[in-house]
């Protein structure tokens, strides 16, 4: 199995409520860089994204080039979330290759979780592709990053 787990592309000042920041222009074109990437070299088969805007419009790239693949919103993986409980949740997901769009800081400890190291911070629309037998802490390796443009 493998799990992609994917940061959301540049979002807008923190100007509004954190749910309801946008992706700015930008950060559309990261969320396209990546999706391009990820479908280019794997296969998903499910899609696993936050309920925040950001989160969403950064999944729609992963859409229009696999409209194809199911999606859910998963409430608990936003930014302050419990990691060990939403790692619970998508383990219970049946994919072959689960794509999973979220935030700084849980997708780093949903990563160290899989891996059994310590959280590394994710850039903007980057992807980290974990392998792995089954979903367990400590039982991925990471075989694959991907890091669109960044703003600096």
């Amino acid at each position: 199995m493998k799990i992609v787990l994917v940061r959301h592309g540049q979002a807008e000042d923190e100007t509004r409520p954190d749910s309801a920041r946008q992706l700015t222009d930008f950060g559309q074109q990261q969320a396209a860089q990546t999706a391009e990437y990820v479908t280019t070299h794997y296969s998903p088969d499910r899609f696993v994204v936050s309920p925040y805007i950001r989160a969403q419009q950064t999944l729609s790239a992963f859409q229009s080039r696999a409209p194809q693949v199911a999606s859910s919103v998963q409430d608990n993986i936003t930014p302050s979330d419990d990691a060990r409980q939403a790692l619970i949740d998508i383990a219970n997901i049946e994919a072959e290759c689960l794509v999973v769009v979220c935030h700084m800081s849980i997708v780093a400890y949903i990563a160290g979780l899989l891996t059994g190291d310590y959280p590394e911070s994710f850039s903007l629309a980057e992807a980290r592709v974990f392998d792995m037998e089954f979903v367990m802490t400590g039982m991925a390796t990471e075989v694959d990053r991907f890091v669109p443009d960044q703003p600096y």
